[in-house]
């Protein structure tokens, strides 16, 4: 069997699809993205169809190898990100070759169904409690929002009230039972961190997640001084090479790799096991698409030590399409308590629609995050 064609679908949202065929029918499907810079990423996923076109799709390890450590300059966000979306596209033809859901080919299922979380609250969060208390109802047993707005260096305790006030409102409104992930986003700095992960520990968060930026890790060993609840990150970092001085250094609680940009499947579920030998827990970054999703869920199905996965059906980046819509069968996301059910179609375990990612192709996107100023007109993380 021979790769023959690469074909990639700008969509609504914010997402990118490849769609890979071969001489013998067999077509598979990734999602190569970064968030903001889907144009960068398609033209890097083009520049390296030259090492894929006649190649066969079968020899995942070899390709990874080829399209990662084939060229001088390697890793970070675009050049992964093209590589995770081709590898995810391989695993489907692959499971489909064999008839068999990818778990089923990476040792077999460890679990029968994965925790899920949903997001609340927006970029500046806000009614976060009644946004809780209806995804509670709507049988999820954990959410997500985010922390904080914009906060500088040194910043205002009013900013820290306020954000302290929404959290235990979300604790009020849901009960002690209901896992609640705070993501910092990377918006604060390492002096306000302390503070406020000191005065969340009333509130028992179920994870901090990012309360400085990947670039600044080695501040996570002082923050988790303050602190006793599990700290999170990963979502910004790429490669078991990316991932391996943190995992050495042993102060995270929780990696957070995204499958559509630290490598994708197989270098996922390598960066799983090296923390798991560092008794580490993973929950995988998912605010995109299905085939992103459906990705996760085949790693998490064989991975003991995943936890809980993200996923962004309604979350506040889908604006115009949302997770269901590009699926020829959407109940396989279906939800129940909390948790979805092990994904046992061949490959990936969903079926692409098409005929509507055409459809939706012809509009595109052209999305991007908004640029945050302070109050002295400084940029600030978003």
């Amino acid at each position: 069997m021979k790769i023959t064609k690469l074909e990639l679908f700008k969509v609504p949202p914010r997402w990118l699809f490849l769609k890979i065929e071969t001489d013998e029918g067999i077509t598979g499907w990734g999602e190569p993205v970064v968030e903001g810079k889907a144009d960068t990423v398609a033209a890097a996923v083009m520049e390296m169809s030259d090492h894929i076109i006649g190649k066969d799709p079968m020899r995942i390890e070899d390709m990874f190898q080829v399209l990662y450590r084939g060229g001088f300059y390697r890793g970070g966000p675009i050049l992964t990100s093209a590589i995770s979306g081709i590898e995810q596209a391989l695993w489907d033809i692959k499971g489909k070759f064999y008839n068999a859901p990818v778990y089923d080919l990476l040792g077999g299922a460890c679990r029968d169904k994965t925790r899920v979380y949903s997001w609340i609250g927006g970029d500046r969060p806000s009614d976060v409690g009644q946004a809780a208390k209806q995804q509670v109802a709507a049988g999820f047993t954990a959410v997500k929002m985010n922390a904080t707005e914009e906060m500088h260096y040194i910043d205002s305790i009013s900013k820290v009230d306020e954000a302290i006030a929404r959290i235990a409102a979300v604790r009020e409104a849901v009960g002690k039972d209901v896992g609640i992930g705070i993501d910092f986003h990377g918006r604060v700095h390492k002096s306000m961190a302390k503070i406020i992960v000191k005065e969340l520990e009333p509130y028992r968060p179920m994870f901090i997640e990012e309360p400085v930026l990947p670039e600044n890790n080695e501040a996570l060993k002082e923050i988790a001084r303050y602190t006793s609840c599990p700290i999170a990150t990963g979502e910004r970092m790429y490669t078991r090479w990316g991932f391996k001085e943190l995992l050495a250094q042993g102060i995270v609680d929780i990696i957070q790799p995204d499958l559509s940009h630290a490598g994708g499947i197989l270098e996922t579920r390598k960066i799983a096991a090296m923390a798991e030998a560092y008794d580490i827990a993973i929950a995988p970054h998912c605010p995109l698409g299905p085939i992103a999703l459906a990705a996760c869920l085949q790693l998490d199905t064989c991975s003991p030590n995943a936890f809980i996965q993200e996923q962004s059906l309604g979350i506040h980046y889908n604006k115009g399409s949302d997770l269901l819509d590009y699926l020829k069968d959407p109940s396989v996301f279906k939800y129940e308590g909390g948790f979805v059910a092990n994904l046992t179609a061949p490959g990936l375990g969903i079926e692409i629609n098409e005929d509507k990612v055409r459809e939706m192709a012809t509009i595109g996107h052209n999305w991007k995050n908004p640029v945050w100023r302070q109050a002295d007109g400084t940029v600030a993380e978003w």
